[in-house]
């Protein structure tokens, strides 16, 4: 079949995917396969069987902990892309601010675009070229897929009918029914723009497909971070200026003074949007999305339970994995107000704890003291205690561990980083975990209050201008418990808060004697 050699036909695409040389599969088949592939491991933590999965632990700066909360992450994408009840929902970590949301989202969408270099996993799109011969378009000569949308979606609407396009599949492609069944698994129609040039093509070709792929060709989606293909981020806005443009895209006076029919619907400019550059396999991650004006929030409604882009009656249907995150007080904030149910329950909500592991705090602890030399205001090189990163790692956990009769909190926190505590279990840790997470009040729950990785690093920062550590040019360990104390008094507003804040740090104060004494 001519056509074959040319990788950028639709004929050599489909040849390849028939193959397994290209993929065709959505944004949760491609995420799911990019984590579980990567290696999986069973660990206790906590009293508990849990499973650690390789891929969040690579790289310089990769994440520490959050076991239950990537374990919630790796359920949600595999059952959506089994076809679940997840498909039709975003994905919400709920949490203090620096507790390490943002990031867990950050480092996934690195890891995808990563994952996406790989020749076979590479996203490919289409465009249509030669538009001068159809007329009608001025001076645009091509159009991409607005949306990014796959070839394969291209093939499967090849035909005017579906039963045309599965019996010319057949008989081109060799496919088989089986093939084809499956293919036909993950249809969704065209959008709007490229359902509309396409039918053009077709009258024009006068329904002739080998003239038909004249007008098309094959492209690889740009992973280009920062134009926000593939992985995109929205952050809320200004409640003022801030508009559903910014998401869905508008009409585009540019493209009317090139287009002479006002009912293509290329005349709007998706791309102007975030939701169109993620649209074809991507993540989209909007940050704080409970921030958002309502009408915003609405549109996100629509968008997470349809999975469309819906401009004046046109739709363009796309293919998203939607993850946003969002700090208690918002969310809180936002769930009182009874009319925004239809949203909540559109979330599979996950509620993010500050790590209370006072053993793998010490990496964290790293990121924020830095990897780099520390030199005082006077350039001298500053001499660091190798006590400090235990000093500051027991006393930011020893802050977002809560009080229980059954356990003191240094047993809570051995217990909680593996380590025997005198008589006390880990099964004591277990039901004291289990009871607080049934309590209503999140921030009443496990881990979830205390001194985040903000926090932490404004502590060292405050270490590093103090007049003690440019003096004795050391970074000396108890120096941390200050500057962690004018942290808690600084920025901690809650008086009772602020009152067991401070009691911990005399705990961790104790303890950091204790153990330089042995």
């Amino acid at each position: 079949m001519a056509g074959k050699t040319n990788p950028k036909s639709l004929i050599y695409h489909v040849d390849a995917v028939k193959k397994g040389k290209r993929l065709f599969e959505d944004a949760f088949q491609g995420v799911s396969r990019m984590i579980l592939d990567a290696g999986i491991q069973k660990i206790t933590v906590k009293g508990k069987t849990t499973y650690q999965f390789d891929i969040f632990s690579q790289g310089k700066k990769h994440l520490v902990g959050m076991y239950d909360e990537i374990n919630s992450f790796v359920s949600f994408v595999k059952d959506a892309s089994e076809g679940g009840s997840s498909r039709e929902m975003a994905f919400v970590l709920v949490g203090e601010p620096g507790n390490g949301k943002t990031f867990l989202v950050e480092y996934l969408c690195a890891r995808y675009r990563e994952f996406l270099t790989i020749s076979q996993n590479r996203k490919y799109t289409f465009r249509f070229n030669n538009l001068d011969q159809l007329g009608g378009y001025g001076n645009i000569n091509f159009i991409e897929s607005q949306t990014y949308e796959d070839p394969m979606i291209l093939a499967m609407s090849l035909c005017e009918t579906q039963d045309q396009s599965k019996e010319y599949l057949s008989k081109n492609f060799k496919l088989t029914g089986k093939q084809i069944e499956s293919l036909y698994d993950k249809y969704r129609p065209l959008g709007a723009c490229s359902a509309y040039i396409l039918n053009q093509i077709r009258e024009y070709t006068d329904n002739n497909i080998t003239k038909m792929f004249s007008f098309l060709e094959i492209v690889p989606v740009p992973l280009i971070e920062s134009l926000g293909t593939i992985t995109g981020k929205y952050p809320a806005k200004d409640k003022i200026t801030s508009s559903a443009v910014d998401l869905m895209g508008e009409e585009s006076i540019q493209r009317l003074l090139h287009i002479s029919d006002s009912n293509n619907p290329y005349r709007f400019d998706l791309r102007r949007g975030a939701l169109a550059r993620v649209a074809g396999g991507g993540i989209h991650f909007s940050d704080e999305i409970y921030k958002n004006k309502k009408d915003l929030v609405q549109v996100y409604l629509g968008v997470i339970q349809n999975r469309t882009i819906e401009l004046d009656g046109f739709k363009w249907p796309i293919d998203t994995l939607i993850v946003a995150t969002s700090n208690n007080s918002e969310f809180d904030t936002f769930l009182s107000e009874r009319e925004e149910a239809p949203i909540i329950d559109r979330c599979r909500i996950c509620y993010v704890a500050h790590n209370t592991d006072y053993k793998i705090q010490k990496t964290l602890t790293e990121y924020a003291i830095g990897t780099d030399t520390k030199r005082s205001l006077d350039s001298k090189i500053l001499h660091q205690d190798p006590n400090l990163n235990y000093a500051a790692s027991v006393g930011v956990v020893l802050t977002r561990l809560p009080r229980s009769d059954k356990l003191t909190p240094v047993e809570t926190m051995k217990l909680a980083a593996g380590e025997v505590a005198g008589e006390k279990s880990l099964k004591t840790l277990a039901e004291l975990i289990d009871s607080l997470n049934r309590d209503t009040d999140i921030t009443k729950r496990f881990g979830q209050k205390g001194l985040g990785q903000r926090n932490l690093g404004r502590a060292v920062q405050l270490l590093l201008e103090s007049s003690e550590t440019n003096e004795g040019q050391c970074m000396f360990a108890l120096d941390i418990f200050n500057a962690l104390e004018r942290t808690v008094l600084d920025y901690v507003q809650e008086p009772s808060d602020r009152a067991k804040f401070m009691e911990d740090l005399k705990i961790a104060r104790g303890l950091y004697r204790e153990k330089i004494m042995t």
